[in-house]
């Protein structure tokens, strides 16, 4: 997955673009101001012409999440396990990946009935806590978000995570490095 934050709306779609040449599947926007709600509609038009899903990102509120919903959000992320958050986006059917950082939050977003789930932040978690959350919670598919490269991805991957985000390193990545991660 590749995080787009804090770019304006033409960049925004610039950067989609390059995460389809890549084939990178899933793209998310994190909405934080109504700058980047523009640039959050933007990647969700380019998505709709291309057939690619565009997600939206940092969803901390209920209201928040009715309204990415209502723009054509594909799917929601957020940096942690807000009950409610996550209470609605089951009642609205629309997928969401709530942020874990303690077994607590991974048990109770599992208990919650979300599976998938954000390893955040990843970069200061480390690797071997995939591992660790692994072991009690074989279920979970983390998605490991937060300080990942395309350097230290594979770590996490080989780790037991179930898939990688690349946030601000994406826009920087050299396109072998990325690549590599996509084939993995």
């Amino acid at each position: 997955m590749v995080i787009l934050r804090g770019f304006l709306p033409a960049e925004t779609v610039r950067l989609c673009e390059r995460a389809s040449e890549l084939d990178l599947s899933l793209i998310e926007v994190p909405v934080q101001s109504e700058a980047t709600f523009e640039s959050l509609q933007a990647a969700i038009a380019w998505g709709a012409a291309t057939g690619h899903e565009v997600g939206a990102g940092t969803i901390t509120s209920v209201a928040l999440l009715r309204q990415v919903r209502d723009a054509g959000a594909a799917f929601t992320v957020s940096p942690g396990s807000d009950l409610a958050v996550m209470a609605e986006s089951d009642a609205l059917v629309l997928p969401h990946l709530p942020g874990v950082g303690t077994a607590t939050e991974v048990h109770n977003a599992l208990v919650a009935g979300f599976r998938w789930q954000k390893a955040f932040p990843a970069g200061a978690l480390g690797p071997s806590w995939i591992s660790a959350m692994s072991g009690p919670f074989p279920e979970v598919e983390f998605v490991a978000t937060g300080g990942i490269t395309a350097v230290n991805a594979g770590a996490f991957l080989d780790a037991g995570a179930g898939a990688v985000s690349l946030g601000s390193a994406f826009a920087t990545s050299d396109e072998a490095g990325v690549r590599a991660l996509s084939n993995r």
